[in-house]
């Protein structure tokens, strides 16, 4: 079941035409990975789908339900979260105060505090780092923080925005298996933004490739890593 679906969307920013008829979509429980050089419009994809950015044109749905317009708080109460690129954390809070704030909207504080220990079993690095300040944790401890802060919510669909930004490879590895670990164990709908092609693409189902905004090509993420003309032009190899 299509559970995202993107249709001619179109978003400029200022004179650009940054996203520009863009269509795809992504089934539920699936990861898809957007996969694009700098400049490509995948971080304005994110932004729009999530109420940061307005669109010109198009729409997008999520369980049929149009999410374009919507403020961020309203989505995140139908179960979409949007994690930027590590630089959502609250630098002056402590990483147990940071996680807390996921769960703060949320009733049932039962499954918030069995959230917690999820996120916790999933980063150990976070439970032994609770009572630090966020500005103490390195760049992947961050990431981490602000995935975890994200799960703590229930999501249903996970939007991550350069999650391997700035890291260190073994980080990125660490990273990249743990979205893939809570999606499988969660159920999750993940769409994963990604300039580090080969590395998203390894764990996704399905990977988007834009370039200028424009759909270059959507599929099964292993027929995209074998095509070769794909590799060439988009994926660096």
């Amino acid at each position: 079941m299509s559970a995202l679906i993107v249709s001619d969307l179109t978003v400029d920013h200022g004179a650009i035409r940054a996203v520009d008829g863009l269509s795809f979509t992504v089934q539920q429980g699936e990861l898809a990975a957007v996969i694009g050089s700098n400049g490509a419009g995948k971080t304005t994809l994110l932004r729009a789908l999530t109420g940061l950015k307005s669109t010109k044109a198009g729409s997008a749905t999520w369980k049929g339900n149009s999410i374009l317009g919507q403020k961020p708080e309203n989505l995140v109460r139908q179960g979409i979260l949007h994690v930027a690129d590590g630089k959502s954390v609250i630098p002056e809070l402590t990483v147990e105060e940071n996680l807390n704030l996921g769960g703060i909207w949320r009733r049932d504080k039962k499954d918030v505090a069995l959230a917690k220990s999820e996120v916790i079993d999933l980063f150990p690095r976070l439970g032994e780092r609770l009572s630090q300040s966020a500005d103490t944790l390195s760049g992947g401890e961050r990431q981490m923080l602000a995935i975890g802060r994200a799960l703590i919510s229930r999501p249903e669909l996970l939007l991550l925005d350069e999650p391997s930004l700035g890291l260190a490879p073994l980080v990125i590895e660490q990273i990249f298996h743990a979205i893939n670990s809570m999606r499988q164990r969660l159920g999750l709908t993940v769409v994963l933004v990604e300039q580090n092609a080969m590395s998203a693409l390894k764990i996704a189902d399905a990977g988007i490739i834009i370039n200028l905004g424009k759909l270059v090509a959507a599929g099964k993420s292993a027929d995209l890593v074998n095509d070769p003309a794909l590799r060439a032009a988009y994926l660096g190899y």
